[in-house]
């Protein structure tokens, strides 16, 4: 399958798992989606590892650790927001990650007293932000103004978890490892987070129905397929390709909000996607000219 094709497949894949994920989000807390999601990754991707006799033995334990933590953190923040916010808005706000990447590299430009910070990269994350104004301000007025910063959030941990997927690349660490591991940091996470939740509120772990149960899953095997395919996608294909076709979640996100739960975007809400998918790929674009041609990063979920 070519690499473009496994890209629009997979932000597909993303958007459907976000329609299950606000429709869950009726019948359970976001720690108890993120741990059966987890569960779900574990089993997809072991089965997978079993049947074509693969290792999971890792050199680089810590490495993991670190890249779970940031990136179930973000998963758990993500899917708070879905379950709170417009589906496009929680999208769009997750999508920021190739913006956040661009701050953290003006960041360490600074920081590290080396060449002064890009100006292009600067008014990048400038545009970016100022498209999250736009997209935010519907929000703010409607009293959710805390979601989207939950939804922000969500994606400047995404960079995180972007960047160190990219070290364990870098370590020789293969794809279906990485989620395997991302997938076990999730069911424990979610487990703790929801046991935590559990002492101040008795009913913390929702009872199960058919509808349930058939959402959850569906959550787990579309984002763990989604996961793959993209890590794929970015290992056969040319970077920047799959960066502006990964925007095509946000098209099927504002596709399905209008046609699932009947959601309406104004104008500057519009405009400000729009923006933010500018920056992004402007962001994408001046850092992959920045870095050698072997640390293009393997997009993940979180």
């Amino acid at each position: 399958m070519p690499a473009s094709l496994m890209m629009a497949l997979a932000t597909l894949l993303f958007a459907t798992m976000g329609v299950c994920v606000k429709l869950a989000s009726a019948e359970y807390g976001a720690g108890e989606i993120v741990m059966y999601r987890g569960l779900v990754g574990v089993a997809m991707v072991g089965s997978l590892v079993l049947a074509r006799g693969l290792s999971l033995r890792t050199a680089v334990p810590a490495m993991h650790f670190w890249r779970s933590l940031s990136g179930v953190i973000a998963l758990s923040l993500w899917f708070y927001a879905i379950g709170k916010l417009p589906l496009p808005t929680a999208m769009t706000l997750n999508y920021m990650s190739s913006v956040w990447m661009a701050l953290f590299l003006i960041g360490g430009a600074v920081l590290m007293g080396g060449r002064a910070a890009d100006g292009r990269l600067i008014a990048t994350v400038l545009v970016g932000f100022l498209g999250v104004a736009l997209v935010l301000r519907p929000s703010m007025q409607q009293d959710q103004a805390w979601h989207g910063l939950v939804g922000l959030l969500s994606g400047m941990l995404s960079a995180l978890a972007y960047l160190q997927v990219t070290a364990l690349g870098r370590a020789g660490e293969p794809e279906y490892r990485i989620v395997f591991y991302f997938s076990c940091g999730g069911a424990v996470a979610g487990a703790l987070v929801n046991g935590v939740q559990q002492w101040g509120q008795p009913q913390a772990w929702h009872a199960h129905s058919a509808r349930g149960l058939a959402l959850l899953l569906a959550v787990g095997l579309l984002a763990t397929a989604a996961q793959l395919l993209m890590t794929a996608a970015y290992r056969k294909g040319r970077t920047l390709v799959n960066a502006s076709l990964q925007y095509l979640g946000i098209v099927f996100s504002c596709l399905y909000g209008v046609w699932v739960f009947d959601e309406r975007l104004n104008p500057a809400a519009i405009l400000g996607m729009l923006l933010i998918v500018g920056a992004g790929l402007a962001a994408t674009l001046l850092r992959h000219r920045s870095l050698p041609p072997d640390s293009s990063h393997p997009a993940t979920e979180s």
